[in-house]
C-alpha cells in the first residue's frame, strides 16, 4: 500500500470512530484537518467537492470522504477512504443493534424506549424547520411543497413524489408558458401510474434502489423508508423507524448507517450486511463516474432546478412521515409530556446536541414510568 493511500485509510478509519453531530460536523473536521492543517487539497477544490456532493444522491459527508480521498490516492484512495470511514459506524451499529433487540423487550426497559421515541420526534421536527428555511425560497416552492404533502396523504410513494418533483421542476422550467399547465397535470397520472407495490423485492434491492435516489439530509432516508417498508412491504412499524433514527443519532459516523440497524431488525446479521451494502454501494459509483466534472455539475442549471425541487419535495414528505410517526409514537401523556419538553429544549436551547435529546428522553421516560 503507497504512503497516500495509508494516509488515506489512516485519517478516515480515525474519523468514522469520532465523527458524532451529523454530516455539518463531519465536513467542518475534514475542512479543518485535511484544507487547514494537512493541506491535501486548497478550500476551493473542497468547496467545489461539496457543490458536486449537493447535486448527486447519497450521504454528504461520505462521499466527501470519497472525494478527498480520490483526490489524494486516486481511485484506489476513493474505495478506502469511503469503506474505511463507513466501516466504525456500521460495526458500532450493528453491535448496538444486537444489543437493544436483546433488551427491548424487558419490562422496566420499554418506558425508557418509549421516551427515546418521544424525544426523538423533537428533533426531527427541528431538521424539517432547518431543512424547509433552506429549501423554500419563493411562492413556486410553497405550492409544490403543499402538493407533494397532498399526494403523500394518498399514500403516493416517497421515490416517485421526490424524483417527480424534480422532473417536473425541469419541464415546467424548460417548458414554454403554454406547455407548462398540460405538463403539470401530464405528471399527475404518471406519479399514480408508477405507484409500485415492493412486497417481494428483496432487502438489498430495496436498499439500492434509495440509496440510487436518496437526495438531501440523511433524515430523508426515514421518508424514502417509510414507502419502501412501512407502506410498501409492511416489514417495519413507525416505532420501528424512529428506533432506527435514535440509533443512528447514538452512533458515529454517516447517519445512512442506521441502514445497518434496520437491516438486522428485518433479516438478522445477513440482512444488516445486504442493507449496508445496497444504501452506500451508489455513493462509491457516483463519485467514481462524477468526479471529473464536477465543476461543470456546479455550472449547470437544469441540475440546480431539479436539486431544488427535489430538496422541497423531500422536506414535503418528511412532514408527513413525522406526523404518522408521532400518530403512533405520542399515545399517552407520559409521551406527550416527553415530546413537548424535549421540543422546548431543542428549540430554546440552540444547537444542542441530539445526543442530550436522546439522553433526556430515556431519563423521563424511566422516571415516568415509575408512575
Amino acid at each position: 500500500m503507497s504512503k497516500a493511500l495509508k494516509e488515506v485509510f489512516s485519517y478516515f478509519f480515525k474519523l468514522g470512530f469520532v465523527a458524532f453531530g451529523g454530516p455539518a460536523a463531519h465536513v467542518a473536521m475534514m475542512q479543518d484537518d485535511l484544507v487547514e492543517k494537512k493541506k491535501w487539497l486548497s478550500s476551493q477544490e473542497f468547496l467545489d467537492y461539496m457543490g458536486a456532493t449537493n447535486l448527486i444522491p447519497g450521504p454528504n459527508s461520505t462521499e466527501m470522504t470519497m472525494h478527498c480521498g480520490y483526490h489524494r490516492a486516486g481511485v484506489k484512495g476513493l474505495f478506502i477512504g469511503g469503506i474505511s470511514f463507513i466501516f466504525p459506524a456500521v460495526l458500532i451499529t450493528l453491535l448496538v443493534a444486537i444489543f437493544f433487540e436483546s433488551i427491548s423487550d424487558i419490562p422496566w426497559i420499554i418506558p425508557i424506549i418509549k421516551g427515546i421515541k418521544a424525544a426523538v420526534i423533537s428533533f426531527i421536527l427541528g431538521a424539517i424547520y432547518k431543512l424547509g428555511k433552506k429549501a423554500i425560497k419563493n411562492y413556486v416552492h410553497i405550492i409544490l411543497a403543499l402538493f407533494v404533502i397532498c399526494l403523500a396523504f394518498f399514500g403516493i410513494n416517497e421515490v416517485v413524489l421526490i424524483l417527480g418533483a424534480g422532473l417536473m421542476a425541469i419541464v415546467l422550467r424548460t417548458a414554454t408558458k403554454r406547455d407548462k399547465l398540460a405538463a403539470f397535470t401530464g405528471l399527475l397520472p404518471l406519479m399514480f401510474f408508477l405507484k409500485t407495490n415492493y412486497t417481494h423485492l428483496k432487502l438489498f434491492i430495496i436498499f439500492l434502489k434509495v440509496g440510487l435516489v436518496l437526495f438531501g439530509s440523511g433524515y430523508v432516508l426515514f421518508a424514502y423508508l417509510d414507502g419502501e417498508l412501512i407502506q410498501g412491504t409492511e416489514w417495519l412499524s413507525h416505532p420501528d423507524l424512529i428506533e432506527a433514527i435514535a440509533i443512528g443519532q447514538l452512533t458515529p459516523g454517516p447517519v445512512l448507517s442506521t441502514a445497518t440497524f434496520i437491516g438486522y431488525k428485518v433479516g438478522g446479521i445477513t440482512g444488516a450486511i445486504l442493507a449496508t451494502a445496497g444504501i452506500f454501494l451508489p455513493s462509491f459509483f457516483y463519485v467514481w463516474i462524477l468526479n471529473g466534472f464536477v465543476h461543470k455539475m456546479r455550472k449547470s442549471t437544469i441540475l440546480s432546478i431539479f436539486l431544488e425541487s427535489v430538496n422541497v419535495a423531500a422536506v414535503a414528505v418528511m412532514v408527513v412521515v413525522t406526523l404518522l410517526m408521532a400518530k403512533s409514537i405520542l399515545i399517552d401523556w407520559q409521551t406527550i409530556a416527553i415530546f413537548a419538553i424535549s421540543t422546548f429544549v431543542y428549540f430554546y436551547f440552540k444547537g444542542i446536541n441530539t445526543l442530550y435529546i436522546i439522553i433526556g428522553g430515556a431519563v423521563l421516560g424511566g422516571l415516568f414510568g415509575l408512575f
